[in-house]
Formats: C-alpha cells, sequence, structure tokens
C-alpha cells in the first residue's frame, strides 16, 4: 500500500510573519486538498486515513516556486497562493502551494530536492 502526503511549499524571501506563514500554508493545503477530492478522491480519503501527513519546505523565490507548479500540476493537483495584500505581502504575491495529497514517490519527484522550512 502507498503512503500519502501532501506537499505545501512556501517562499521565503517574501519574509513573511510565523502567523502570515501559518496562515498561507493552510490555505494551501487546504486549497490543495479539495482539488485531489474532485480529481482523485480515493487519494483524498487514503491520505485521510493515513493520518493526513504533511511536509512543509522552502523556495527562494517567486520563480522557483511558480516553476514547480508549473511541472508539478501536470500530473498532481497542486494549488498556487496568491494573496490579497492585505497586510505584509503585495496583492497578488504568490505565497505558497500546495501539492496533493498523492502518493509520497509522486510528490518526492518534484519535491525531493528541497529543504525542510
Amino acid at each position: 500500500m502507498a503512503e500519502f502526503k501532501q506537499a505545501i511549499v512556501v517562499r521565503t524571501d517574501l519574509k513573511m510573519g510565523k502567523g502570515k506563514i501559518a496562515a498561507q500554508s493552510a490555505h494551501a493545503s487546504l486549497s490543495a486538498f479539495e482539488k485531489t477530492q474532485q480529481k482523485n478522491p480515493q487519494w483524498a480519503e487514503e491520505w485521510k486515513s493515513q493520518g493526513q501527513q504533511k511536509v512543509v519546505l522552502k523556495v527562494g523565490s517567486e520563480k522557483e516556486l511558480l516553476e514547480l507548479f508549473e511541472h508539478a500540476k501536470k500530473e498532481l493537483p497542486c494549488a498556487l497562493i496568491k494573496d490579497a495584500g492585505h497586510t505584509q505581502v503585495a496583492p497578488g504575491s504568490a505565497t505558497a502551494l500546495g501539492i496533493g495529497p498523492a502518493p509520497e514517490e509522486k510528490i518526492d519527484k518534484f519535491t525531493g530536492k528541497l529543504k525542510l522550512l
């Protein structure tokens, strides 16, 4: 049986505070989960039954985040989060990316080289 997980990728170059990072990560997690429920409900249910494993990773630029999104979305449910700009970052800034839940090896194909936040 495959192990399932979800990856949340956050930009560090924006210098967001801890609360902002938590909020953006939550947006990414929920949005990606909803996409998974629509596209592959079996993955969503399997992930829930396995304890909803998540890993939070980092990238250093918008370019890195957008490139990861463009590659991963071809094979996996993904949600790119763009901030409304009410607090710490400019409106429309891409802040975080949620990938999956999906089988661990499929997520690792795209995120395996990233460092933990």
